[in-house]
């Protein structure tokens, strides 16, 4: 929470001010935790599988740069970790996946918030691609054993092609939580 250090006397905020604070706080790792769950959901769709890392890596890199304070590295690893139990995947692989992009997207923050759409895509594109590439090679040595590429491909295409999607609905959330803030 910001502390507004104009002077002044204030009142310290109420209950229910500071409990719509922590609701605008939690709506990023919210809405990725219940896209996770949906995308999760036994829908019997082809590629399901990787359609929630897809979404949630599309999801951790869009709030990372657009709310960082609302995705904190914590937050990133309960996610990550979540991700590897829904999908079955070996402990730790989506949590590392996650951390490196969240950090990423930290570090390139104050460069890609103003940028056009299609550089911050392109960008997340590459960061996709190196994504599905740590996953399958992380997959491979933690399984000790060599896994067709095919899925971890698939994975990439779809992170790449559901961004603009994603990038879509969350742009008008993270536009509705800042008009939440100006009230």
């Amino acid at each position: 929470m910001e502390v507004d250090r104009t002077p002044g006397i204030r009142p310290s905020p109420s209950l229910l001010r500071q409990l719509d604070t922590l609701g605008r706080q939690s709506v990023p790792a919210v809405s990725t935790a219940l896209g996770m769950l949906l995308a999760a959901a036994p829908l019997d769709l082809p590629g399901q599988a990787e359609l929630m890392p897809a979404f949630v890596l599309a999801s951790v890199f869009f709030w990372s740069v657009f709310r960082p304070a609302a995705m904190p590295p914590p937050v990133v690893f309960v996610l990550g970790l979540f991700a590897d139990l829904l999908g079955f995947a070996p402990l730790g692989v989506q949590v590392l996946t996650l951390l490196l992009v969240h950090g990423l997207a930290v570090s390139w923050r104050r460069r890609l918030a103003n940028q056009p759409f299609l550089l911050v895509w392109l960008l997340f594109i590459a960061v996709a691609a190196g994504a599905a590439a740590l996953e399958w090679s992380s997959n491979c040595l933690l399984l000790l054993r060599s896994l067709p590429p095919q899925p971890a491909l698939f994975e990439f295409v779809l992170a790449a092609g559901l961004y603009p999607l994603v990038a879509a609905l969350l742009t008008q959330t993270h536009r509705g939580i800042a008009a939440w803030e100006r009230v």
